[in-house]
């Protein structure tokens, strides 16, 4: 969120700074057939078991699940003041910085224990704190990407490529894998498939890249490994959505303290639960955070605004991409007046979707911040779930194309 008297500071350039407690590299899925297998969250080497009250909630206490044991120099998420003004000085502009730069992680603070009075949201927090994403995890990646596009530019003089999706909105885990959109401008249409079938025999040829595979899915993708490390690349090609639905969803994940660690938590119960893989027909992991948004739009106190219904100007769709970085630093902070604790939201956001959400009649806008009626046009009709993309306005639940896959995922939020 903008900061009073940001624009007088220095461009940043992001150095490494000794470490004398190095995190380890997080484990990343390896490759089956083309997709990524899913993470063993309750492997024998993960030691540490988070617990709920069993017996008044035991879906959840089971879905809250083993997490690598806390760093003595990790603290809870900061303030979205402060990780926004650490934020802005440090998003890299591809087009201008040959040095890696990285939105540092949110300074300590106790603040989010404001939020975390009862047991379930103590745990909650536990676990957002042992599994969040940390600053040397995404200086790894963003290190990768400089590399990357110096690399790229080489052959493709113009190019602009973007760390995009949970590695770069706030909502990544430690073992999240890093996406990249290379920007391709000019009056030629670049056929995707071409342009990746060029880097991939780049990217054979350069000393930090290994296992490149090509992937001609909806989206092709060149998916990639940093050599010697599990960290995983997928690379595509002019899909700027994903670059403007990236800092949409970064503005909303700094809104409020929160945010983060309530998402976290879903998509962990989500995938406990075995109804977080659009492979496999059911939710997607953009469509579960739309959806906990969308709850938290939808309260009597919202937690939370709609940003591009409040503020157009700074997430403009046709906004030229190289700018969309810069839209959510003029925002100005949203303070709620909802105080709920992050135990009662959790259970709040379940009860929503199994007793009030009205599946067959409604659609999800995080965009109106609000469900609308559901319409007979050609992307709503037949379909079990329907969430709206905030900018292409597409339905991001359409993997959910069976009844039994979508009374599945009903059945979780009823169970709690």
């Amino acid at each position: 969120f903008y900061v009073p008297g940001l624009e007088r500071l220095p461009t940043y350039e992001w150095k490494p700074t000794p470490s004398t407690c190095p995190v380890p590299p997080p484990r990343t899925p390896t490759m089956t057939n083309g997709r990524k297998r899913q993470i063993d969250e309750y492997s024998p080497c993960v030691v540490k078991r988070q617990r709920l009250d069993s017996s008044s909630h035991p879906v959840i206490s089971s879905a809250l699940i083993r997490a690598p044991p806390p760093r003595r120099d990790q603290g809870v998420a900061g303030s979205s003041r402060s990780s926004f003004a650490d934020f802005d000085r440090a998003y890299p502009s591809p087009r201008s910085h040959p040095h890696p730069q990285v939105p540092a992680v949110p300074e300590s603070s106790n603040s989010l224990q404001a939020y975390a009075k009862d047991k379930l949201s103590g745990q909650m927090v536990e676990l957002f704190e042992v599994c969040q994403q940390q600053s040397s995890d995404l200086a790894r990646k963003e290190t990768c990407r400089t590399r990357l596009q110096q690399d790229i530019q080489h052959v493709y003089a113009v190019a602009r490529l973007y760390l995009t999706g949970s590695s770069m909105n706030g909502l990544g885990c430690r073992s999240s894998d890093a996406d990249l959109c290379l920007v391709l401008k000019g009056n030629k249409r670049h056929d995707p498939i071409q342009v990746l079938s060029v880097l991939q025999k780049l990217f054979r040829s350069l000393s930090y890249v290994e296992r490149t595979q090509l992937i001609r899915a909806k989206v092709p993708i060149l998916r990639f490994r940093e050599k010697g490390s599990d960290l995983e690349f997928d690379l595509n090609i002019n899909n700027t959505v994903g670059i403007r639905n990236t800092f949409l969803l970064r503005s909303y994940a700094y809104a409020d303290l929160r945010i983060r660690p309530m998402i976290l938590v879903v998509k962990k119960w989500a995938r406990h639960n075995q109804i977080n893989d659009a492979s496999k027909g059911t939710l997607s992991s953009y469509t579960l955070v739309l959806m906990v948004l969308h709850y938290l739009q939808s309260l009597n106190d919202p937690v939370l605004p709609s940003l591009q219904r409040d503020y157009p100007e700074c997430f403009d769709p046709f906004m030229d991409i190289d700018m969309v970085p810069e839209g959510p630093k003029h925002v100005p902070p949203y303070i709620s007046r909802n105080q709920s604790s992050l135990g009662e939201l959790l259970l709040g956001f379940l009860k929503y979707y199994a007793t009030d959400f009205r599946w067959d009649k409604q659609v999800i806008s995080v965009r109106e911040a609000t469900a609308l009626p559901k319409n007979n046009s050609q992307v709503w009709r037949n379909k079990y779930i329907c969430v709206e993309e905030p900018f292409e306005r597409n339905n991001v639940a359409r993997a959910v194309h069976e009844k039994i896959k979508f009374d599945a995922i009903k059945a979780q939020f009823v169970e709690v």
